[in-house]
């Protein structure tokens, strides 16, 4: 079975919670799942009981989280608490982040593949109602899954050993692999993109150039040359404007309602089983006119 769900974007020019309004915008236009992750603004745990209070019917779907900052028991109670306090289904998505916000953010060990290993496990166990490190969940949430991101071999390994999906952000169609497990792919979307909305994309993409694993994934697109200066220290707002629209394209789902639609399934024919768009709102807020199109045309079993 295919799927299209939402991810609520943390665009760096838009209001905090915007990501509030388009998880309402996701839910009405009829989408079945949303993704929430963890940025600069909102503890993802949080977030998502605030969404969940919010909505009325969509799954949630909590990461990817770094598995380097917290505890497997602080993310038993953190999952466990969105269960109960919401009434809605939802599950984990873990990764390994990247050095400035393990380390430089949280003071914690960067040590991705161990650690993500490690937490997975004893993660997966509590939620089970097994004890670890002495500590019992004491509602236990059993068959819930556990997605783990990938990105470089060491970490797809990883996920592919551990988690029970493995999930893609900013890959290209090509770069989706089949595997034993089932992919999941974050794509940015917009319909008929203009200025701001290109520059609001544009400048996602710089964030994501010098961190391990999409570095290499972009420098494979042909794109070396922003990674090189990326990874020497060039100011973000000079790179945003380097990238080239066709970068954007690559990793991408935009332009008109057919092409979008497309695009999303040229992932899904490539192996993906869940595309999760991306939501531009430059121009847009909260993403109505996309969601409210593309529901009608995305929802449902689209294998």
């Amino acid at each position: 079975m295919s799927t299209v769900g939402v991810v609520t974007p943390f665009w760096l020019d838009r209001p905090p919670l915007e990501a509030v309004d388009i998880a309402v915008a996701a839910d009405e236009a009829g989408f079945g799942t949303l993704w929430i992750g963890e940025m600069a603004t909102f503890d993802a745990f949080a977030l998502a009981t605030a969404v969940g209070l919010r909505t009325s019917r969509i799954s949630l779907r909590i990461g990817p989280l770094a598995a380097g900052v917290r505890s497997p028991v602080a993310l038993a109670l953190g999952l466990s608490t969105v269960v109960a306090t919401t009434g809605r289904p939802a599950s984990l998505a873990l990764g390994a982040a990247n050095p400035r916000i393990v380390s430089g953010w949280h003071g914690r060990e960067w040590a991705p593949v161990r650690r993500t290993r490690e937490t997975v496990g004893d993660t997966r166990a509590l939620l089970t109602g097994k004890r670890v490190d002495g500590f019992r969940l004491p509602g236990p949430l059993p068959g819930t899954t556990i997605s783990v991101a990938a990105f470089g071999p060491a970490m797809t390994r990883v996920a592919e050993e551990v988690g029970d999906e493995v999930v893609l952000n900013l890959v290209s169609p090509g770069h989706v692999t089949r595997g034993r497990k089932p992919r999941a792919v974050w794509v940015p979307a917009a319909l008929d993109p203009g200025p701001a909305t290109l520059r609001q994309l544009r400048g996602q993409l710089a964030v994501y150039l010098a961190p391990p694993g999409y570095g290499e994934m972009f420098t494979a697109l042909g794109y070396g040359d922003l990674v090189e200066q990326a990874r020497a220290g060039t100011p973000r707002a000079r790179l945003a404007e380097a990238v080239p629209v066709e970068l954007v394209e690559a990793v991408g789902a935009i332009g008109s309602v057919d092409d979008v639609v497309r695009r999303v399934h040229e992932y899904l024919d490539a192996g993906a089983s869940h595309v999760g768009l991306v939501p531009a709102t430059a121009e847009d807020p909260a993403a109505r006119r996309l969601l409210t199109t593309l529901a009608p045309l995305l929802t449902g079993d689209l294998s």
